[in-house]
């Protein structure tokens, strides 16, 4: 029996094909001053094996990119057109616990967006402190300035 196995191990048919990628959304920020720009960037991503849909904003300097791809591949795709570019760092402002705080609030953000930053974000474990209770008479460590 140990001989037939052995010999087994050699005639089986092993698949090469790796695992699927996960279907994902890759949001990309790239400087594009016109439609030439534009189109060379779409025209760049739409080749990469995997991509379903390509979405090009030019007023936020946006590319996003849907399919089975790997973000990395895709931002390495988009730089080899010769334009700069990064992750999209931004999200939407009403997904923020505190849009002001240091290094979030960006100028050059577009409209609703403000810069993705840890600082921004609360910890899940926080305890939100009402300010009713900060002043209240059943709470010791109150104001106690009355």
């Amino acid at each position: 029996m140990g001989a037939l196995d052995y010999l087994s191990n050699f005639c089986t048919v092993t698949s090469t094909r790796g695992k699927r990628k996960a279907m994902q959304t890759v949001e990309i920020k790239v400087k594009m001053d016109c439609d030439g720009c534009e189109r060379r960037v779409k025209n760049a991503v739409k080749t990469i094996k995997g991509v379903k849909t390509v979405e090009v904003v030019r007023k936020q300097s946006r590319v996003t990119v849907s399919g089975y791809v790997d973000a990395n591949k895709v931002l390495k795709r988009v730089k080899s057109t010769g334009k700069r570019a990064e992750f999209w760092p931004y999200i939407p402002y009403n997904l923020v616990s505190y849009p002001y705080a240091t290094q979030v609030y960006d100028k050059r953000a577009p409209a609703g967006y403000v810069r993705n930053v840890t600082q921004a974000i609360p910890a899940p474990n926080a305890t939100d402190e009402r300010i009713t209770h900060l002043f209240s008479d059943d709470n010791p460590n109150a104001c106690s300035i009355m």
